[in-house]
């Protein structure tokens, strides 16, 4: 269905890239936090934090698609239109993620690099971003690690506005990123 204003629907592209990042976000937690079931030291728990690595650095390596897809493409209107103050707030909502999409992989890579640890990535093996420190790789694990308990609550924000719009103020928020 097409609105007055034009397409009713984000395109189909940056539909199937909203919802790859959602499961990335999801496999990417649940490693990290499976990490912490196993014994240090332990072949599964490193297989578990080497899944959150390159989970991790895949949500980098496509935010930027999302980017693409998302400056290239135009947003369909919400419908009925919400108050300024909301759309202000769904902005800086959606640039805090896109931010911390971008800093958290790349934090936790130096982190690693920092450590003098491995970097993989599905077969391949990155190189380091920084030279071995450990105290620093500490710090930045520190604001790594604030990034990633913060963005549970910004995703977690994120999904109940949406739900909020379709469910309460029953607009076209949540349909115009549907999968159908």
């Amino acid at each position: 269905m097409i609105s007055s204003l034009g397409q009713d629907r984000y395109s189909r592209a940056s539909v199937v890239m909203h919802w790859g990042m959602v499961l990335l976000f999801i496999g990417l937690y649940g490693a990290i936090n499976l990490a912490d079931v196993f014994d240090k030291g332990t072949p599964a728990r490193q297989m578990a934090k080497d899944w959150h690595f390159m989970l991790g650095l895949s949500v980098f390596a496509l935010v930027w698609v999302r980017l693409v897809l998302r400056l290239l493409g135009t947003a369909p209107p919400i419908v009925p239109a919400p108050p300024a103050w909301q759309e202000k707030a769904g902005k800086a909502l959606h640039l805090a993620l896109y931010g911390i999409m971008i800093a958290a992989p790349l934090l936790g890579w130096a982190v690693l690099s920092a450590g003098a640890k491995p970097i993989p990535f599905f077969g391949w093996e990155l190189p380091a971003l920084i030279g071995p420190d450990k105290a620093l790789g500490r710090q930045i694990r520190e604001v790594h690690e604030l990034l990633g308990n913060l963005s549970y609550f910004l995703i977690g924000g994120h999904a109940v506005a949406a739900l909020l719009h379709h469910y309460v103020i029953k607009d076209n928020t949540l349909r115009r990123m549907g999968l159908n």
